[in-house]
């Protein structure tokens, strides 16, 4: 297929990569010229505009940093669009977003389509992402071999919304286990208890998890070069916590894990990778 990506961040570019790897005829574009480069020297066309990129292209895909910017770039892209041209928005923003974008871009022409990931860094430059789909039969049908390219685990969930309704879910999951495996660890360490010989135990019991498994080995190494930043994880949450409100939802651990990471960025660790939780954790209670 013909191919536009919009968006060469920290997930984008290697998932822009696999797609070319796939053998997609791919053009991309970023506000930072730079960006560009890497996919430039892998075979991919760059463009100057969003516009640029989807001429002729049968599928257009972005991958930024909320809602406001997914609105932007693909209102940018429009004028430049074919008949027939699906969109498909891998980026995490609210639902409520989603489907409002979906109207705009139908009322265009445009069928889009929202389909968040999980996986981090590592899944986008392994292409097992978990892609979460929501929109038409048809537009999933249309991107479903892009998809192949970059994940393992895709699930067309629904309408318009429905992924990142699944996203958001995701992301309470994600958010209160790093913050479990973080306490669980700070609990051994101030017990005087060797973490790594804790996380060997639970290991082997029901409280074993992948983030035990992967990202609680990475707080044993103190690895908190990010995969995925804390202040990305605070504004999943926040969507979590305002589409609750609006539903008159109440999701007590949710609320207490987003001021958690309400509070990594106040302090100074939102650059870092949100299982920095357990800097946060060890600084309250004296550890640190």
């Amino acid at each position: 297929m013909k191919i536009a990506f919009l968006g060469l961040g920290i997930m984008g570019r290697p998932m822009a990569l696999n797609l070319l790897k796939g053998g997609h005829d791919v053009t991309v574009w970023a506000r930072r010229a730079e960006s560009m480069l890497p996919l430039q020297e892998a075979g991919a066309d760059t463009a100057t505009s969003p516009a640029e990129a989807v001429r002729g292209a049968e599928l257009v895909i972005s991958m930024v940093a909320d809602a406001p910017d997914v609105l932007d770039v693909l209102r940018q892209a429009a004028p430049g669009a074919s008949a027939g041209l699906v969109a498909v928005d891998m980026s995490t923003i609210a639902p409520a977003a989603a489907r409002n974008i979906h109207d705009e871009l139908a009322a265009l022409g445009i069928d889009f389509m929202d389909a968040p990931v999980s996986g981090g860094e590592v899944g986008a430059i392994a292409g097992t992402l978990s892609i979460m789909a929501g929109g038409s039969e048809a537009a999933f049908a249309r991107a479903q071999p892009a998809f192949e390219c970059m994940g393992k685990n895709i699930v067309h969930v629904g309408g318009s919304g429905a992924g990142q309704v699944t996203k958001a879910a995701n992301q309470i999951v994600t958010g209160m286990g790093v913050l479990a495996v973080a306490e669980a660890f700070a609990f051994a360490a101030k017990n005087g208890v060797d973490r790594s010989k804790v996380r060997e135990a639970l290991l082997g019991g029901f409280a074993y998890s992948k983030i035990l498994e992967n990202h609680g080995q990475r707080m044993l190494d103190r690895n908190f070069k990010p995969g995925f930043k804390s202040w990305m994880h605070e504004k999943d949450l926040n969507i979590v916590m305002q589409t609750a409100h609006e539903l008159g939802l109440c999701l007590p651990g949710s609320a207490a894990t987003a001021q958690m990471f309400n509070a990594m960025v106040g302090s100074g660790l939102g650059e870092e990778d949100s299982i920095a939780v357990l800097k946060l954790l060890e600084r309250l209670s004296g550890q640190a």
